[in-house]
């Protein structure tokens, strides 16, 4: 179980879970909610840093937006660096997977001094994966309109804790390559309940975001990783970020989706290592 603690910062009050030694390392993603149990990947990170899992705003005991402060990413950095000088931690290391991912790369390019490295996969450096036909996001995409409405149900007041879990399940399913993974899934004691209205959030958000040219010129050490049969943020879009980026690498799982940390959690676990200073 990971260490629960609120956080005073300039910018407000936010939730984080502690727990690990090593290196700090900051873990989040932009529409998700955690508790202590933290997830899988920031379990597995565990091993090798302390690990620091932030709930972004909106999220679990964390303040909400406001007039001055959103949830849009720009912000959710911003906010990560009033928690990281709030806990009194000169760098940390960052971590995060598909909108994680993206955080990650607005990460380093907005506050590279406050970064040791990165540790990102699933995502994309801009919203083009939304065009691409191999994305569920994609209109193209045959799983398409069946995400959508999944969505719209999820939305829905009316739905039962039952009906959404068999919803969430159907969506988790589109975005793995060996199905029993979800029953592994089941298992462990896990944490990131989706938040739709940040979901919302970032959809629109999206149309603007695109970070390549400054990667170009970013000298940020990248472990970047992603499953080669990814649905959500195809494979070449982990590839073209880590190109970018001349200080990258690529880690590829090719039997892997979108969540190679629990579909090949052997060579996962052993690439985080690899990450260790």
């Amino acid at each position: 179980m990971f260490e629960t603690k609120l956080v005073e910062s300039a910018r407000g009050i936010f939730e984080v879970f502690t727990y690990g030694q090593g290196e700090p390392l900051a873990y989040t993603h932009l529409y998700s909610e955690y508790n202590s149990n933290g997830d899988i990947m920031s379990q597995q990170l565990s091993d090798h840093y302390k690990v620091y899992v932030i709930n972004l705003r909106g999220a679990g005991q964390s303040d909400d937006q406001t007039e001055d402060y959103t949830y849009s990413m720009d912000d959710a950095i911003h906010d990560l660096e009033a928690v990281r000088k709030a806990l009194d931690i000169e760098k940390w290391a960052f971590a995060g997977h598909s909108t994680g991912g993206f955080l990650a790369l607005k990460y380093a390019v907005m506050y590279p001094e406050s970064l040791t490295k990165i540790i990102a996969g699933g995502l994309c450096a801009s919203g083009e994966y939304m065009n691409h036909p191999d994305s569920i996001y994609c209109a193209k995409n045959p799983n398409n309109q069946r995400m959508k409405d999944i969505f719209t149900e999820m939305r829905s007041p009316e739905a039962t804790s039952e009906e959404r879990n068999e919803l969430a399940k159907e969506w988790i399913m589109m975005s793995l390559y060996r199905k029993d993974a979800y029953y592994d899934m089941l298992k462990r004691k896990n944490s990131g309940r989706t938040l739709m209205f940040k979901i919302d959030y970032f959809t629109e958000e999206l149309k603007e975001y695109d970070v390549r040219d400054e990667l170009k010129h970013s000298d940020m050490r990248a472990y970047i990783y992603c499953g080669r049969h990814d649905a959500q943020c195809p494979y070449v879009f982990s590839k073209e970020a880590a190109d970018l980026m001349p200080n990258a690498t690529l880690e590829t799982f090719e039997y892997s989706n979108h969540m190679p940390d629990i579909e090949e959690e052997d060579k996962f676990k052993k690439f985080l290592e690899s990450t260790v200073s």
